[in-house]
């Protein structure tokens, strides 16, 4: 059954920021659905197949008088048995006058009297969600940081375990360092095999190309210290709060050393039990 969660709130108090944090667990997100139409997305959802396990919809005051619509829909989702919490996340007035100062966008509800007025009338309005979330998250002094470690302490203890995820990739460098890579490394100062002729047309994937590149003692020297450097970051990104982290390696044409390489730590990563993807960007190209 797909669990549903509802972000809402106070304008400036940090929905943003939480729907980024669920997409990065995993949650299919959208923002502002009108309240009727949640019903029948969840039984959309439900008769298709796909990853939809989490899914998280942020309401926040644009929606004027539906709001009872929305409390009414969630009633409605849960009468089919469907899991559906409502997160609202709070701040004092001077925090959240505070961050629109430092932000200087404007309130949505654009009171003319004001910025202290908008915020005034919100509150008002959305009473009634106030009540009736499941939890509320006040933020007015937490960081970025801290809101992240709350969420993934709520949905840990409620037997969600999210784990950091690795993508290993293998790149050519004539072909651009991969833009969403946290970590690169240049390989190409080991033996290239793409100069012996019957490794030439072969890739990292096989055994005599690896044997080849791995055949220098100066390339298990570097697979030594890499590994140990990864495994001493990995705790210190899962303590910081990352959820993601593609680990780039590159060679020149990005199909034999730096193959090689990426596969190796990938084996590496997987013995220490860390959730990986393997990617080879370039290995087709000629």
């Amino acid at each position: 059954m797909i669990q549903y969660t509802i972000v809402t709130g106070m304008s400036g108090s940090g929905k943003t920021r939480v729907i980024r944090y669920l997409e990065d667990m995993g949650y299919f997100c959208i923002d502002n659905m009108p309240p009727a139409l949640i019903p029948k997305f969840a039984e959309m959802l439900s008769s298709v197949n796909g990853n939809f396990s989490n899914v998280a919809l942020v309401i926040d005051s644009r929606l004027g008088e539906m709001i009872n619509e929305l409390i009414t829909q969630v009633n409605t989702l849960r009468e089919r048995g469907y899991d559906c919490k409502v997160i609202f996340l709070d701040a004092d007035d001077e925090t959240l006058i505070n961050r629109y100062k430092e932000t200087r966008r404007n309130h949505p509800l654009n009171n003319p009297d004001g910025l202290k007025a908008s915020i005034e009338e919100e509150r008002q309005m959305m009473k009634k969600l106030f009540t009736f979330a499941d939890i509320i998250i006040d933020t007015s002094n937490l960081s970025p940081q801290d809101l992240r470690e709350s969420l993934k302490a709520m949905y840990e203890n409620e037997g969600h375990k999210y784990e950091l995820k690795i993508k290993v990739m293998a790149f050519g460098f004539k072909y651009g360092i991969p833009t969403e890579a946290d970590l690169v490394f240049d390989v190409r100062c080991f033996p290239n095999p793409f100069y012996v002729d019957e490794l030439k047309h072969k890739t990292g994937n096989d055994k005599a190309v690896q044997d080849y590149v791995m055949s220098s003692s100066s390339s298990v020297k570097f697979m030594e210290k890499l590994c140990d450097m990864i495994e001493f970051l990995i705790p210190l990104y899962v303590e910081e709060g990352k959820l993601s982290l593609t680990i780039a390696v590159g060679c020149t044409g990005g199909k034999h050393r730096s193959v090689t390489m990426a596969n190796k730590l990938g084996e590496f990563l997987k013995r220490m039990g860390c959730s990986v993807e393997m990617l080879y960007r370039d290995i087709g190209r000629e």
